[in-house]
């Protein structure tokens, strides 16, 4: 494979990652937001309809949600990213004996 090949399957490979892992982040924010926002603020009204622990699940949203939903998406981050890595190195390392066969 020539170098300039080789350089242009590796940008599009680190190209690939970053992008997956753009669209990730994206749709954790967009999912704390709408727990955060949504259920906090917005939905109070309708969610206070509800009871969880004895208090209006609107109120709960409010106070407790917003945070238990941030540390389940921290998790899931740390979880879906450990994947994504580890599938990045191996296909720059599938990459860098393909470089060295040739």
């Amino acid at each position: 494979m020539t170098s300039s090949a080789a350089n242009e399957r590796l940008r599009l490979a680190n190209r690939r990652y970053f992008r997956r892992n753009i669209v990730f982040t994206l749709v954790l924010l967009a999912v704390w937001f709408a727990a955060g926002l949504g259920c906090g603020v917005l939905l109070v009204e309708p969610l206070n309809a509800y009871r969880l622990g004895g208090v209006p699940l609107g109120f709960w949203f409010a106070q407790q949600g917003a945070i238990v939903v941030f540390v389940v998406l921290i998790l899931l981050y740390a979880i879906a990213m450990t994947l994504l890595d580890r599938a990045h190195r191996r296909a720059l390392a599938a990459l860098a004996a393909e470089c060295d066969a040739s």
